[in-house]
């Protein structure tokens, strides 16, 4: 099977991060028998590599990300499943710090593609499918560790399917409450469905409503949770400033966990990836104490230092600056907006902005346009995105000066015409804006799928 026809077949398949789902249909989507009848299919390979997984709102990511590129520093052979892609559908399976390739991919796609249904009717969906795909993938590897992020939710999410030894819970906020919940508490304890009786629990911080979900979560299967602030805690240390103009800007601290002390740097910006890290050492810790990997603290370090995690307040280029960050949600807007100061040097705010109509756009542009001296309203080529006109007059109301670019590669064009040297341009509001700045600024060419050609090409 070639690379293209892999594709073709996956994109064939019923996409529930494009579609709009509401109602009914969720339950139909997300179906944990057909998840497990697919695997068992297959061979049941999620039952035979050790695993971390993670869920949460903000930072599950970045976390996984750390906890991946720690196990690789320390020789193991690794496996990270996550998701959405930016660039190509072969980032969300990464071997030993690496996307598979072409050949690879198309591989597993032949092995399994027979095996989607088991009587024509009841076919797994593309999220389930790629999931599947990961675990035969770090199987057929020999992987010793496989770090699984949860796409959406937790209780029912197919990576749910996984028995892992260490269950992580981020920072959880509002975000897609028309399928986990209206509250903090009723998506927090969504999420919390990946603890399972026998795992060990490493919860993040958390708000109260959160926490309190979380930790009857815990009582209720009978597990002790590590709660990072309390059980692990960290402190920040001196950087080396860089002004994110000369040098890669990084950040640094200690983390104080259940084995020993750390000192890391880490090249992940931001107040929470500091809270991040923690949890990262904590789930690590977790696991090699269950496993018997040798993971020293020097160990960490070096693989922290190494991590790659695009477009989290990941810096593209300077004079001018322009860092792009997939903030998705207000809170997350608003951690930014926080954070940009302390580790960049500028005269104005030029913000590239575009966002999914799904998510609560109203309270980001609330934050965003009386933080901006020139708002650039754009739209990504994914199709929950915002229109271009819809979004300008949002932020016209709100006060902001705003122009109009129809693709964000254009946007980032008209930025840089508008931006003096020490300015500093944002693209934020959500990863699929995020990710096309990306590729605009670093020449990174996208898979284009015929789907969507219609809309790039507009």
């Amino acid at each position: 099977m070639r690379y293209s026809e892999a594709i073709a077949n996956v994109l064939s398949l019923f996409d529930s991060e494009r579609a709009r789902v509401d109602g009914p249909r969720q339950k139909a989507i997300y179906n944990l028998e057909r998840m497990e009848a697919f695997l068992e299919r297959i061979g049941n390979p999620h039952r035979r590599v050790p695993a971390v997984h993670i869920a949460g709102t903000k930072g599950k990511g970045s976390t996984a990300a750390l906890c991946d590129a720690a196990f690789h520093a320390a020789g193991l052979s690794t496996g990270f499943y996550s998701s959405p892609h930016l660039h190509t559908f072969r980032e969300r399976m990464q071997r030993d710090c690496q996307p598979i390739s072409e050949e690879e991919f198309a591989g597993l796609v032949a092995d399994i593609w027979p095996l989607r249904s088991a009587d024509g009717n009841d076919v797994v969906t593309l999220f389930e499918f790629l999931t599947a795909m990961a675990f035969h993938c770090f199987d057929q590897a020999g992987a010793d560790v496989q770090t699984v992020e949860v796409g959406l939710g937790g209780r029912l999410d197919a990576t749910n399917v996984v028995d892992a030894e260490v269950c992580v819970i981020t920072s959880v906020s509002m975000d897609h409450a028309k399928i986990l919940g209206d509250t903090i508490g009723e998506i927090a304890a969504d999420k919390a469905g990946i603890i399972k009786p026998g795992s060990i629990p490493v919860i993040a911080p958390q708000r109260p409503e959160a926490l309190a979900s979380i930790l009857e979560a815990c009582n209720r299967v009978d597990v002790e949770p590590i709660l990072i602030g309390r059980d692990v805690t960290w402190e920040s240390r001196p950087s080396v400033p860089s002004g994110g103009r000369s040098g890669r800007p990084y950040q640094s601290l200690t983390v104080h966990g259940l084995l020993g002390s750390y000192d890391l740097d880490i090249p992940l910006l931001g107040d929470y990836q500091m809270e991040n890290a923690s949890t990262a050492v904590t789930a690590v810790e977790s696991i090699s104490r269950v496993q018997g990997f040798d993971i020293s603290a020097e160990t960490v370090d070096r693989g922290f230092r190494s991590v790659t995690w695009p477009c989290r307040m990941e810096l593209l280029a300077r004079d001018p600056l322009v860092v792009a960050d997939g903030a998705h949600n207000d809170y997350s807007v608003d951690k930014l907006l926080e954070s940009l100061p302390h580790y960049f040097d500028y005269d104005r705010l030029l913000v590239i902005a575009g966002f999914s109509r799904d998510k609560n756009v109203d309270a980001m542009v609330d934050s965003l346009a009386p933080a901006t001296d020139l708002a650039i309203a754009t739209q990504a080529r994914h199709p929950r995105a915002l229109g271009v006109e819809e979004l300008s007059e949002m932020l016209k109301e709100r006060g902001a000066a705003t122009s109009i670019a129809l693709a964000p590669r254009e946007a980032l064009d008209l930025a840089r015409g508008e931006a003096g040297p020490r300015d500093l341009i944002l693209a934020t509001g959500s990863l699929f804006l995020a990710a096309e700045v990306r590729e605009a600024a670093l020449g990174i060419e996208p898979e284009i799928y015929p789907s969507l050609r219609r809309k790039e090409n507009r």
